[in-house]
């Protein structure tokens, strides 16, 4: 594969993060709601496969390739605009703004957030042919997932809570690496190879990613998980949302951005 120097991609890495803040209103939803969408089908299809085969790997195997659908279709996850956004302030373009960067993140949620959401009730409907039939095996595996990654945290009060955002950190750490590593090379199949490791990892390690859980959680309550919407908001979506942010910020996109465009001069031997 054609492989660019990090000088090279970082620089792009801050001018995707500059057009992504020019994007109109509704360009960011529309391409947001497709990366919710997307990636809802993703998740739902890697689940499907982990209670087929009785093998939790083969699904984290399967996964990422939603996130590579919808990345060579350069439609945007939360996650990744955490990441790349804030460089274009951080390297003073013309025109950014805080507010911009807040814009964006705020059309990028409701847009991702409307896609899950959509996925949710359309996979829910098909599984229960209209909400007659019981779901079976694959409704009850995510609504037990449901309520272990709500009422499960819950149950350990503040510590859970960090332990949430601890794990969405790594998973931006994971996800970014993803977004990022398909910048340096320049051929389709060079970028898949770089994004497949990282999401592959983050899924099977069970990490909290903020859109998959945009999915899971109304999907898991519709299919009968026993627990309510503060639940999912306040002891999952909450802390994902932050630990997403700081983990793409802390470990991707400023320990890039500071050792190959914002360089100190050499040490003088």
């Amino acid at each position: 594969m054609s492989y660019l120097e990090p000088t090279e991609f970082v620089t792009k890495m801050v001018d995707s993060g500059e057009s992504k803040i020019y994007m109109s209103a509704k360009d960011t939803l529309i391409r947001a709601f497709m990366a919710g969408a997307i990636l809802g089908l993703a998740a739902v299809f890697a689940i499907t496969v982990a209670v087929k085969t009785g093998s939790p790997l083969t699904g984290a195997i399967l996964f990422p390739v939603g996130f590579i659908m919808l990345y060579l279709m350069k439609f945007d996850l939360l996650t990744g605009v955490f990441t790349l956004v804030p460089l274009a302030l951080l390297d003073k373009r013309p025109g950014v703004t805080v507010k911009q960067v807040f814009r964006n993140w705020g059309l990028v949620f409701v847009g991702n957030f409307a896609g899950a959401l959509t996925v949710a009730f359309m996979m829910s409907f098909i599984l229960t042919y209209g909400y007659s039939t019981d779901g079976g095996a694959l409704a009850a595996k995510v609504g037990s997932i449901g309520e272990a990654r709500t009422l499960g945290y819950q149950s350990h009060g503040v510590e859970g809570w960090f332990t949430i955002f601890i794990r969405a950190m790594l998973c931006n750490w994971m996800v970014s690496m993803g977004v990022v590593g398909a910048m340096i090379s320049t051929s389709a199949s060079g970028k898949i190879m770089a994004m497949w490791m990282p999401v592959m990892l983050f899924f099977y390690m069970g990490f909290e990613h903020s859109i998959v859980n945009m999915f899971l959680f109304p999907f898991s309550m519709i299919m009968g998980g026993d627990f309510t919407i503060a639940d999912y908001l306040i002891w999952n979506e909450i802390p994902t949302v932050l630990g997403n942010l700081v983990g793409g910020l802390l470990f991707v996109a400023l320990p890039l951005y500071y050792t190959h465009i914002k360089t100190s001069p050499n040490r003088n031997l």
